[in-house]
């Protein structure tokens, strides 16, 4: 069994948990910290940023399936070459703030043009929904992509929120459009879908409870400053994981 296999399987029993060291985050340390992390807590996937010596650090210091993210085709087919057992068009949460924005069509291009770049290679692939835009346009984008026959959706929505509570109240606000969108998209699409943008150990049984294969985590594991803490952060998000479809099984 292959390593993006390990992740089928997950993805399958609806328990895939992928951190996400962050898209435009080159720091080789702090990668490095979050996918020793990763592989330590249990994780079924790390995502990374597109940088040769990072992809290549990366696999070789895991076992588990490397997604690489970027929105440049070229990066993304070249991703795939050097080893990239998964490739991700997103995450666009980091992006939003250096002000960039994506809409359906822009998304659509660049699945396109990777794909005719990857020249019928199969690859596993996954695309972010943008969450900024609305509901009936990601349904649309969804089937789309599913006509594609990509693997993966991914949606998101933190970057819409302003919280105004604290504490857990600030986590489910914040994690509240991601959650919905995944709703949306599970009810109107047969495609898997992944739910990220301000997932937390709070929150992420909701992502599978709304419908979601997967859960993509970031900020919360990749903006802690020790690597102990970071370890710990993602044992307990697989837990909970875990603990939710053992509960399953034996209630069935």
């Amino acid at each position: 069994m292959n390593r993006i296999d390990l992740f089928k399987r997950d993805l399958e029993a609806k328990k895939a948990v992928k951190i996400i060291a962050g898209i435009d985050n080159f720091n080789k340390e702090s990668v490095k910290n979050v996918a020793v992390a990763a592989e330590m807590g249990g994780a079924s996937a790390i995502d990374i940023c597109y940088d040769e010596e990072i992809i290549s650090m990366v696999k070789g210091m895991t076992s588990i399936p490397v997604f690489v993210s970027s929105i440049v085709p070229e990066e993304l087919a070249n991703a795939v070459k050097l080893g990239a057992d998964a490739i991700e068009v997103g995450n666009f949460d980091a992006l939003y703030k250096k002000g960039q924005r994506f809409g359906a069509e822009k998304v659509l291009e660049i699945v396109n043009e990777t794909l005719r770049l990857l020249d019928g290679e199969k690859t596993f692939i996954c695309v972010t929904i943008p969450g900024h835009i609305n509901v009936s346009e990601q349904i649309s984008l969804a089937m789309k992509l599913e006509e594609l026959n990509i693997d993966l959706i991914q949606t998101e929505g933190a970057a819409t929120v302003s919280p105004t509570g604290a504490g857990a109240r600030g986590l489910l606000q914040t994690a509240e459009v991601s959650i919905s969108n995944t709703i949306e998209l599970v009810r109107n699409t047969s495609i898997p879908v992944m739910t990220a943008s301000g997932i937390t150990t709070t929150t992420i049984p909701m992502v599978f409870a709304a419908g979601a294969s997967a859960a993509g985590v970031g900020s919360c594991v990749n903006k802690l400053n020790s690597p102990i803490a970071m370890v710990a952060v993602v044992k307990s998000l697989v837990e909970s994981v875990s603990n939710r479809t053992n509960k399953e099984i034996v209630n069935a």
